[in-house]
């Protein structure tokens, strides 16, 4: 998926923090389901205890003592009324509203069952409360100033309305109309905190976590990449989880296996130079006493062909540029030494562009990479043209010949040993077929390439690329 991120570290935090995100959400949705619950419990007990301790009082006392009593416990968050209107109970939605039925159950703890009481939420204010100033007929321009200033700011901004009325031993219904409020039901400040604390710190620590757990892989993904470049460069460290441990250990003994295979087979090769440069200087040696001169000079030219052919197969076989030492090498300044010499030997080879920077490579192994795409060039194409590019990145050199160039279907195929293409590329026009795959193991020993194009305009063209190392890695 497009969505997803390419990396397994990014990943990995994607799915830790989905699920500590889900996580959270459902967390925080029982604790304030639950909390609510709680509070609502709570400041029910409470008022119901209030209600009752007035209405007991209420009904131990004459009815003209009543309103007096009535006055005093006037006061917000509760109204009391003695003359308000019955009200209607709707049971079947207060059994669907979780606070009424609540409030109503401990309501009926507090008064007895024998009781009878009247529970009714309001949407908003009931009527005994008047945004005015008040509570209850009582409520005017006279009432006290504490039940008109700052204890009902903000009354009615939230929180739950109940309007309750008892009915007392003569029969009298007092009316209780009454608020929680919103201060007792919001979400705590600390609580949010603490939530939002817990997040940051387990997000903090799955980073850590994961990329602990990935850095191993990076490292070994560098090593695979850089293998190519230098088969004996240091192992591996053993170190982290097991999984990791083996994972580097089969990586040092594949690198190990690797060396010795290379090693094994660049000794062959170094006998088997030995062995046919002894036959082949004998063989020349004969060929000198031979009265024919015709005949001599084609067993020297066979002779020469055969000396060459064994000198470049042992020169691609062996790789020699990977036991060079790295070093700044001024390309432009070599690029201009193979141009003199071509141009000495009658050959035409142009430069456009120019290069400022040193690059960090392996001088003797660059110039026999470029000689061999010269040579190529001014063998099959007449002439060649340089062309340079630089970056920060990478050095692009381009050299371009003005010859047939190559069908597209066989110019990989042209990398391969031996491989000559075209009957017009035969052995007549000099060379073994290893020039191309000799430059590009070069290339690609500095950790770049090389690419054969054929060009719109005729020609082909040859694309090292080199790239630079970053900063603090080594060259």
């Amino acid at each position: 998926m497009r969505l997803l991120p390419g990396s397994l570290f990014g990943r990995l935090v994607l799915v830790l923090l989905g699920g500590l995100l889900l996580a959270q959400l459902a967390t925080a949705y029982i604790n304030l389901t639950e909390r609510d619950q709680l509070l609502y419990r709570a400041g029910g007990m409470r008022l119901a205890q209030q209600i009752s301790d007035i209405v007991k009082l209420l009904d131990s006392l004459p009815a003209a003592e009543r309103r007096k009593v009535v006055a005093i416990f006037n006061a917000p968050p509760l109204s009391v009324s003695l003359d308000a209107p019955p009200i209607a109970q709707d049971d079947a939605s207060s059994e669907a509203d979780f606070q009424h039925s609540m409030f109503a159950t401990v309501l009926r703890f507090a008064l007895g069952e024998e009781a009878k009481i009247h529970v009714r939420r309001a949407e908003g204010a009931p009527v005994g409360v008047r945004p005015g100033g008040g509570f209850g007929p009582q409520a005017g321009p006279m009432m006290p100033h504490r039940m008109r200033g700052p204890g009902m700011q903000g009354y009615g901004a939230g929180g739950a309305f109940f309007t309750v009325q008892v009915a007392l031993s003569d029969g009298t219904w007092v009316t209780f109309d009454s608020h929680v409020s919103p201060q007792s039901t919001a979400t705590p400040l600390r609580v949010a905190l603490t939530l939002l604390v817990l997040l940051v710190t387990v997000i903090v620590l799955s980073l850590v976590a994961v990329r602990w757990v990935t850095g191993p892989l990076s490292e070994l993904a560098l090593a695979a990449e850089k293998l190519g470049e230098d088969i004996n460069r240091p192992p591996l460290p053993e170190t982290g989880p097991i999984e990791v441990q083996r994972a580097a250990k089969a990586f040092n003994t594949m690198q190990q296996r690797l060396q010795r295979f290379i090693s094994d087979r660049t000794r062959i090769l170094t006998a088997m130079s030995h062995d046919l440069k002894t036959p082949i200087t004998r063989m020349r040696l004969r060929t000198e006493m031979l009265e024919d001169d015709e005949l001599r000079a084609k067993f020297e030219r066979d002779l020469g062909e055969m000396e060459s052919m064994v000198g470049q197969t042992l020169e691609f076989m062996r790789d020699t540029s990977a036991s060079e030492a790295v070093q700044r090498v001024d390309l432009m300044a070599l690029l201009e030494s193979l141009q003199s010499d071509f141009r000495d030997m009658g050959k035409s080879v142009e430069i456009d562009g120019g290069l400022i920077d040193p690059y960090p490579g392996r001088p003797l192994a660059l110039r026999r990479c470029f000689t061999n795409l010269l040579e190529n060039a001014v063998r099959y194409g007449e002439r060649a043209a340089i062309g340079l590019e630089e970056s920060a990145n990478e050095v692009t050199v381009r050299i371009r010949d003005a010859g047939p160039g190559i069908p597209a279907h066989e110019l990989e195929r042209s990398f391969e040993p031996f491989f000559r293409g075209e009957a017009s590329r035969s052995r007549d026009t000099g060379g073994t077929g290893l020039g191309l795959g000799i430059a590009r193991n070069i290339a690609r020993a500095h950790g770049g390439d090389l690419v054969l194009e054929n060009r719109a305009g005729g020609g082909l063209e040859a694309i090292v690329t080199l790239p630079r190392p970053a900063a603090g890695t080594p060259g």
